[in-house]
C-alpha cells in the first residue's frame, strides 16, 4: 500500500465515530436521534423527520406495516458530519417484538448509547440489549433522557445501573432540577453550568448561558436558593464517593459515562454529543480467519449484517447493508464474496438515510453503505479484496414464539418456498425443523408475536401466498454444545422437544424456564447455549 493510500485511510478512521443506540419503546430514542441529526446538520429543524414521514410515509418507518402502527420495525443507517467527524448512526427499532435485528445490528456497532427514561429507569428491553453490548465489550455510554419531567432520583439512577447491569457509572454531568424546576447541566470536566431558556428550544438548536460553577450570579440565575444548595450538596457528595473517570474501562465495557438531559427540548443534548466524540472508541479490529485485522489494513473488507427486501416496492429491491471494516471502499471494484468464492462488481453502492439514497464512491472503516442485492448475500458474509479472510458469522438469538407455517394452496408451492427462504436470509424471522420428516412445515422462531405477523403480511403482499400460523406451546431455545454427538450421550431426555436449525444444528425447545433447570438438573453434563455457535471459516467458534 502507498503512503498516500495509508496515510488516506488512517485520518479517515481517526474521524469516524459508529454507534447504535439502545433502549426500551417510549424512552425517546427517536427524539434523541432527531436531535443529534439536528445539529449533525443532516436536518434544520426538528420535527421535520416526522413531518417528512408523514407527507411521504417513509423516512425512517418506511414499511407499510409500520406506517399501520406507528413503530419502527426495521433498522436503519443514518449519516451525518459534526465538528469534522464523519458519524454513523445505526437506527434501531425500540420495539421489543423486534429486538433480534437491533442485535444484529449491534456487531456492526463500535459503540452503544443506553437511553433510559428518568421516570422508569432500567427497563426489560434495555437490559437484553445491555447483554449483547456486554458479549461484544463494546463502549456504552448512558443518556438519562426526559428530565424537563419528573423522575427518580439521580443517584437512585446510578445505583441502579451499578447493581442491575454490573458496569461502574461516572457522573459526566449532572441535572439541576428535575421537572418544572429543571433549570440546566453541570458540566463536570469543565466545571461548568449550562443554563437554557425553555422558549428556545424544541425544533432548534438550543442557545445557553455557559458559567463557572463559582460564579456568584449562580444562586441568582437559578431563582431557587433550594435548588442551589442541592447542587452544592450533590457536587461534594459526586466528587467525595463517586467513581473517578477511566477511559480504559469506558473502552473495555466496564464503566459507563452518564449523561442527564432532555431530547424533547433539547436540554443537554449537544453536550453529550461532544463528550461522546471525546470518549468513544473510533473503528477498531474485527476477528477473521486471519486473526485480528485492523481497520487500517490495506486491502478492503466488510461483512453483511442487516439484509432488507423491498424497501422500494415499486421495484421489489434488495439492500444489503455492509459494515466497512478495513481498507478503503471505491464505487465500481470488484470483490471476493467469501461464501461463494465469486467477484462481484459493486457498482451501485448507496449511502443511505432511511428511504432516501445518494450513491456514494468511496467509505471506509466505520462506514456503511448500502448495496443491490439480487440474492447473492446472507446475513454475516464477508466480502474482501486481496488475501481471503472470513469475519465471524452473526449469532443467532434465543427465540421466545414459536410457530408452524402451512401453506394451504399447493399450487403455491413454489412462491411459498422462495418467500420463506428469501425471509430467512433476510433475518426476518429463525427457521426450524422437525426431526419428524413427515412434518415439512417450517417453524417459525421470533422474539416476539409481532415478528411472526410480518412474515405473513410480506408473504401474503411481496410473494402472494396466504399462510396459516399454528402457535406451538415453546418459549425458550437452547442450543446443545457439541451437536448431535453430545446429545446422543445423553441418551432419552424428558419435557423437551428436539428440533434442527437452518445450520442442522441441535436445538431443543422448552415450554417454560422450569423445564429447561430441570434437564440441567438431569443431565449436568449436558451444556446448553441461549445464543447458537457462530461459524467462522465454516467452524463454530463457542
Amino acid at each position: 500500500m502507498s503512503t498516500e493510500l495509508h496515510t488516506e485511510i488512517s485520518q479517515a478512521v481517526v474521524q469516524r465515530r459508529n454507534f447504535a443506540i439502545i433502549s426500551h419503546p417510549d424512552a425517546g430514542k427517536t427524539t434523541l436521534t432527531e436531535k443529534l441529526l439536528l445539529y449533525g446538520g443532516a436536518i434544520h429543524e426538528a420535527g421535520s423527520v416526522k413531518a417528512r414521514r408523514a407527507q411521504k410515509k417513509a423516512t425512517s418507518d418506511w414499511m407499510e406495516m409500520e406506517q399501520q402502527r406507528g413503530i419502527s420495525i426495521t433498522s436503519t443507517v443514518l449519516q451525518f458530519v459534526y465538528q469534522g467527524f464523519h458519524i454513523n448512526l445505526l437506527d434501531t427499532p425500540g420495539h421489543q417484538d423486534f429486538s433480534e435485528d437491533t442485535y444484529r445490528t449491534l456487531t456492526a456497532a463500535d459503540n452503544a448509547v443506553m437511553l433510559i427514561d428518568v421516570a422508569k429507569g432500567l427497563e426489560p428491553q434495555t437490559k437484553k440489549l445491555f447483554e449483547v453490548c456486554k458479549m461484544r465489550g463494546i463502549p456504552i455510554f448512558t443518556f438519562v433522557n426526559k428530565l424537563d419531567r419528573p423522575g427518580r432520583e439521580p443517584l437512585n439512577l446510578l445505583d441502579e445501573i451499578e447493581q442491575e447491569l454490573g458496569l461502574q457509572t461516572y457522573a459526566a454531568n449532572w441535572p439541576i432540577g428535575m421537572g418544572d424546576r429543571f433549570k440546566g447541566i453541570y458540566d463536570r470536566h469543565q466545571e461548568k453550568i449550562h443554563l437554557f431558556e425553555r422558549s428556545a428550544h424544541g425544533s432548534r438548536e438550543a442557545s445557553d448561558t455557559i458559567i463557572d460553577i463559582g460564579d456568584i450570579r449562580l444562586e441568582e440565575l437559578l431563582l431557587d436558593k433550594d435548588l442551589y444548595y442541592e447542587l452544592k450538596n450533590d457536587i461534594e457528595l459526586l466528587d467525595g464517593v463517586g467513581e473517578e473517570m477511566d477511559l480504559a474501562a469506558i473502552h473495555n465495557g466496564q464503566m459507563t459515562p452518564v449523561f442527564f438531559g432532555s431530547a424533547m427540548t433539547n436540554f443537554g443534548v449537544e453536550l453529550f454529543l461532544k463528550y461522546f466524540l471525546d470518549y468513544a472508541l473510533k473503528p477498531g479490529s474485527y476477528s477473521s480467519t486471519e486473526g485480528d485485522i485492523p481497520p487500517t489494513y490495506p486491502e478492503f473488507s466488510g461483512f453483511v449484517f442487516k439484509l432488507q427486501a423491498n424497501m422500494d416496492p415499486k421495484h421489489r429491491d434488495r439492500v444489503a447493508f455492509i459494515r466497512v471494516c478495513t481498507g478503503k471502499f471505491e464505487k465500481d471494484m470488484t470483490v471476493v464474496h467469501a461464501r461463494t468464492g465469486r467477484n462481484i462488481r459493486l457498482s451501485r453502492p448507496q449511502k443511505l438515510f432511511a428511504q432516501e439514497r445518494v450513491s456514494i464512491n468511496n467509505a471506509y472503516p466505520g462506514d456503511v453503505i448500502g448495496l443491490n442485492n439480487p440474492g447473492m448475500f446472507a446475513i454475516g458474509d464477508t466480502i474482501y479484496t486481496g488475501k481471503k479472510l472470513e469475519y465471524e458469522g452473526i449469532p443467532y438469538f434465543s427465540p421466545e414464539l414459536f410457530a408452524s407455517l402451512r401453506n394451504p394452496n399447493p399450487s403455491k408451492f413454489k412462491q411459498f418456498q422462495k418467500g420463506v427462504s428469501e425471509l430467512r436470509e433476510e433475518g426476518a424471522v429463525q427457521i426450524m425443523y422437525s426431526l419428524d420428516e413427515a412434518k415439512r412445515d417450517p417453524i417459525l422462531a421470533s422474539v416476539g408475536q409481532l415478528q411472526l405477523e410480518v412474515v405473513q403480511f410480506r408473504l401474503q403482499n411481496e410473494y402472494g401466498v396466504e399462510t396459516i400460523l399454528e402457535v406451538l406451546p415453546y418459549s425458550i431455545a437452547r442450543w446443545v454444545d457439541g451437536g448431535w454427538e453430545a446429545l446422543e450421550k445423553v441418551g432419552r431426555i424428558f419435557n423437551t422437544t428436539t428440533v434442527k436449525d437452518i445450520e442442522e444444528r441441535p436445538v431443543l425447545l422448552f415450554r417454560n424456564e422450569w423445564n429447561c433447570q430441570q434437564l440441567g438438573t438431569d443431565h449436568p453434563g449436558l451444556k446448553l447455549s441461549s445464543i447458537a455457535p457462530v461459524v467462522i471459516g465454516k467452524q463454530p467458534i463457542p
